[in-house]
């Protein structure tokens, strides 16, 4: 199906996310400037912008990637046109995530917008639809990571490197959260269309808990461990080093005090 099955309107950029784009870049001329009376508050105002913003991408790639697999009502339920207000579960897909940020420094995976299922046909479209988030955050994090891993940061503000290494690592964990192949989280969309008919009756009354059981997970020590040692490995592997990553989220959580080597 090409766009052309979708009105004008329905692909036109909402001004909600305009907005929330507007209020990413002028926070982040104050960071990089050093514009802000407090810097800790521009930091937290650029990467919870920054941070919406790439979730409405992970939403827009999931309908984008729906609407030429077959599925073309995305457009009348507004999922093209970058809306955060459009999502089946705001609460999931934006506040929760936003939640899970302030008070425990992780990306959480939302959800989501609802695809009609039965509109798209063929096992690789439906796999492909589930991919495109967590792939719209693999695209984020690397963006973000760009300085580093190019070896480019002469000249870029302590500040702005620790927002960035921050604002790329609740990317990676979101995306690697995501690729789980929990029912519920995008993984298990991925692989869902090539499990037996049989087996799948069988996961589906546990499917509404799955998220839910992922992040008790986190809870437990030993999990929580491997996760991080994962995340840590990834950043490393982007060139983002734990000082840029951490110091990120201290100035992030302005109303703490911040560790003096952190200071910008």
């Amino acid at each position: 199906m090409s766009t052309a099955t979708t009105r004008r309107h329905e692909r036109r950029i909402s001004p909600v996310f305009l907005a929330i784009l507007a209020v990413m870049a002028v926070t982040g001329w104050a960071v990089w400037t050093d514009f802000a009376a407090t810097p800790g508050l521009a930091v937290f105002l650029f990467v919870t912008s920054a941070w919406v913003v790439s979730l409405c991408l992970h939403e827009y790639a999931h309908a984008r990637t729906a609407l030429h697999g077959g599925d073309i009502t995305v457009g009348a339920k507004g999922y093209l046109t970058l809306n955060p207000l459009a999502y089946t579960h705001a609460w999931l897909s934006i506040i929760l995530p936003v939640l899970f940020v302030i008070m425990g420094g992780i990306g959480l995976p939302g959800g989501a917008v609802f695809i009609e299922q039965g509109r798209v046909k063929g096992r690789w479209k439906h796999s492909l639809i589930s991919a495109a988030g967590p792939l719209a955050n693999v695209l984020f994090a690397l963006v973000c990571t760009a300085p580093f891993w190019l070896d480019a940061l002469d000249g870029v503000p302590s500040g702005f490197q620790y927002a960035l290494g921050f604002l790329a690592f609740l990317q990676v964990t979101a995306a690697l959260l995501n690729l789980l192949p929990v029912p519920g989280l995008d993984g298990y969309g991925i692989v869902e269309p090539w499990l037996s008919y049989r087996l799948k009756r069988q996961i589906e009354p546990y499917a509404p808990y799955g998220f839910f059981i992922v992040i008790a997970l986190l809870f437990v020590p030993a999990v929580n461990g491997a996760f991080f040692d994962a995340i840590d490995a990834l950043m490393r592997a982007l060139g983002v080093a734990e000082e840029s990553r951490y110091c990120g989220s201290q100035l992030y959580r302005f109303w703490q005090e911040t560790p003096e080597f952190c200071q910008v």
